[in-house]
């Protein structure tokens, strides 16, 4: 059985993630963002970071408003590269895991009782593919107005920018959900951690939060390098 706190704890921080986001998203219209993928950036992760999410958007998001075209220190610019980043993510991962929820098969598609018996293996596959896609498709409205690149090389540039970074974040989220499933929840509290459940979602906020962790050194490295475009 989850206990009881830990339900209220979960809608709690799900309810808080929401607000954050709904503010953030609110206070957009009054703040104007230089990059409009910004207004999709920044609700997306306060859906996971929370108090967290909207203290920095209030740091250093409102700095990208226009007539405003100063950048943040380094190490800010790393972390709004790495939440870049870990927007596509929580997009890519939300669509992925109610997708294979409602249909099976998909998860069938990629493995499932084929390469894995365990089901949220094959769904992390569907996870890593959307978030790709969402990321590249962020990171490509970044870039190519910033560098007025084509399609082509935004694309290519996109893709330098996001893999890495994607895979980093990826690699602290599963790693935490790995944890989230097997030993906390069926090991110490004797039941399955569902897709259709608010203890689900607590979790993922927490795995997203162990993938901006697991982001944020190679985002220094992309940035250090001219890979990534400093925001």
């Amino acid at each position: 059985m989850v206990p009881a706190w830990l339900h209220i704890l979960a809608i709690v921080s799900l309810a808080a993630g929401l607000a954050c986001a709904a503010f953030i998203a609110w206070d957009q219209t009054r703040h104007p963002q230089h990059m409009w993928i910004m207004y999709l950036v920044w609700p997306l992760c306060a859906l996971f970071g929370s108090v967290l999410a909207l203290w920095a958007y209030l740091r250093i998001g409102r700095m990208q408003a226009h007539g405003d075209h100063q950048k943040p220190p380094f190490p800010a610019s790393v972390a709004k590269g790495a939440l870049h980043c870990g927007a596509g993510c929580t997009l890519g991962d939300i669509v992925a895991e109610w997708l294979a929820f409602a249909v099976p098969a998909v998860a069938v598609w990629a493995g499932w009782q084929s390469l894995f018996a365990e089901k949220m293996f094959a769904v992390w596959i569907v996870d890593y593919l959307f978030a790709l896609a969402f990321g590249v498709a962020f990171q490509y409205f970044s870039i190519k107005p910033m560098r007025d690149l084509s399609v082509g090389q935004g694309l290519v540039a996109a893709l330098k920018a996001d893999v890495l970074s994607l895979t980093a974040w990826q690699v602290g989220m599963y790693g935490f959900m790995a944890i989230a499933q097997f030993l906390l929840f069926r090991g110490l509290l004797g039941v399955r951690l569902e897709v259709a459940s608010v203890e689900f979602w607590f979790m993922m906020q927490i795995a997203m939060l162990a993938g901006f962790a697991t982001s944020y050194p190679v985002n220094w490295w992309l940035l250090r390098r001219g890979i990534k475009e400093r925001m």
